[in-house]
């Protein structure tokens, strides 16, 4: 079992032919991921990576049955994208593009807000990634080995890291989803939780937060009132100074629940598993399942 992508999905690639979409699509494929094409304005017609190019979401959706699609389109123009997407009935839209203007993200959520016929995965994030049936996005496939932990995070480099911890465990995973590190996203912590947890393929859950916002306070105490699976948690940030952004733009520090010493300590009271180092996230996760790491 998954959650958002596997073997069955169709995966097109907005911004196909340029030169971060052709690089990552190729990698894709090369994965094995059901990738069945892609869009660039004007050059529809052709073909790109042995795949047929569209002009729009919606001639590629009506062509191939297209219910994934990944982005990499300019910050520009990036929202009016996702849009595009979600009017073209996409089901999971894949936003790796940052720095989009805030502003624009202000619209998109506005326009996506309350409907549950699409979900938006980032912007600015590694994607989702599905291990043994589908990459969708720019998360390095060599290190993933199918099984049974989900594993959400802000930060790319530290899903990497706790999906290298947990093949190493010799858990596997299930499903990686890489929420993004903006002020504004798509699908939050607490969303990713849920799908996470009603996954009969997901026997646990890594999550992984930093400083700003409360993203994971909200999913720490929905995990304590509902959770049905052990969560173990990481928070980046600790040696932050309050008030400056750090890394990503949504990694600012302004209310007192915000610190990651303060999220640490929400997330303990509320029965996550917390580590104070990301390299014990492997060996917590082994510990609470009762496994030999």
């Amino acid at each position: 079992m998954s959650v958002l992508v596997n073997k069955d999905s169709r995966i097109i690639v907005q911004g196909f032919t340029g030169s971060e979409g052709t690089f990552h699509a190729g990698q894709m494929i090369d994965y094995g991921s059901p990738v069945v094409g892609g869009v660039t304005p004007g050059k529809g017609g052709q073909q790109h990576l042995d795949r047929p190019v569209f002009n729009t979401v919606s001639e590629a959706v009506s062509q191939t049955q297209a219910d994934v699609s990944i982005i990499f389109v300019p910050p520009a123009f990036a929202a009016d994208a996702i849009l595009e997407a979600a009017d073209a009935g996409i089901r999971v839209i894949v936003c790796i593009t940052e720095g989009i203007p805030v502003a624009d993200m202000v619209k998109v959520k506005a326009s996506l807000d309350g409907r549950d016929d699409c979900r938006l995965i980032g912007p600015n994030c590694p994607g989702v990634m599905t291990a043994g049936e589908a990459k969708v996005g720019i998360m390095p496939g060599f290190i993933f080995n199918p099984g049974r932990i989900g594993i959400i995070s802000k930060s790319g480099t530290l899903t990497y890291e706790a999906v290298d911890q947990v093949t190493k465990a010799g858990l596997g995973q299930s499903t990686a989803i890489g929420i993004g590190g903006d002020p504004i996203i798509g699908t939050t912590t607490l969303d990713a939780v849920q799908l996470l947890m009603a996954d009969d393929g997901t026997d646990g859950i890594i999550m992984i937060g930093e400083i700003g916002g409360d993203l994971e306070i909200k999913a720490a105490r929905w995990i304590e009132a509902h959770g049905t699976k052990p969560v173990v948690g990481f928070i980046a940030g600790v040696t932050a100074p309050k008030g400056r952004t750090m890394g990503h733009a949504g990694a600012i520090v302004s209310g007192e629940e915000e610190s990651a010493e303060a999220k640490k300590k929400v997330l303990r009271a509320c029965g996550v598993h917390v580590v104070d180092s990301p390299a014990d996230i492997g060996s917590k996760m082994a510990e609470v399942l009762g496994v030999s790491a």
